[in-house]
């Protein structure tokens, strides 16, 4: 079974899949830990990013690998986790333009393919549900208002509540993501919206654990 989860950045998607995949004992795959990880190797390749090629990206890609682990999958870089250094203030400013690279996308798109088979997978990042697993089982939208995805991500990010204006600015600089993400991010004509804007995140993953029940059958899952 597959359980696609999309949605803008900040959205919750890859701490809801995470749970969701935790919950019914799937495996979960994050595509934007991938996205991350093939943008700090091409960084510790070449720190001007305005050097980089699409060719550039893809050669600094074959360093990365996405290995399993317990209930998932993590990225590697020439076979190292460098989960602080994807998370680093560099690649996230760079990564949305990785991410628009057809050739990056694609290659993100065969690796997550290749790990969902034998293997009752949740699956989140911006077209999971469209151009990589169009016949998935489960398809979820996520999405908040920007403000309060903005106000997420400063707690998440700095572990402190954000000033009003922290969160105006934050909430200025993913609206322009949004907008360069536009192609990338739209839902799949059958995926069901979950507006998260009021909702604590256990309720996010209840509600998408339910819908994965009532697909699968009352015989297919059982809960843990």
């Amino acid at each position: 079974m597959i359980i696609a989860i999309d949605g803008p950045a900040a959205s919750g998607k890859s701490s809801t899949a995470r749970a969701v995949a935790n919950t019914l004992g799937f495996h979960h795959v994050d595509s934007g830990a991938l996205y991350r990880a093939v943008t700090a190797a091409q960084a510790r390749r070449e720190p001007t990013q305005s050097r980089w090629t699409e060719n550039d990206v893809l050669a600094a890609a074959k360093q990365v690998s996405l290995d399993p682990v317990p209930g998932g999958f993590v990225p590697r870089i020439a076979g190292v986790r460098a989960d602080d250094e994807l998370r680093s203030p560099a690649v996230t400013a760079a990564v949305s333009r990785v991410a628009q690279m057809p050739g990056v996308r694609a290659w993100v798109n065969a690796r997550v393919r290749e790990v969902s088979t034998k293997r009752d997978i949740v699956v989140d990042g911006r077209d999971m549900g469209t151009a990589v697993f169009p016949a998935a089982n489960l398809k979820i939208y996520l999405d908040a208002e920007p403000w309060e995805r903005a106000r997420r991500r400063l707690i998440q990010r700095d572990g402190r509540v954000p000033t009003e204006e922290e969160i105006l600015e934050e909430t200025s600089l993913l609206i322009a993501r949004d907008q360069r993400d536009a192609a990338q991010s739209k839902p799949a004509a059958d995926a069901i919206h979950l507006d998260t804007t009021s909702l604590t995140q256990q309720e996010q993953v209840d509600r998408i654990v339910s819908l994965a029940r009532k697909r699968a059958g009352a015989g297919r899952l059982v809960a843990t």
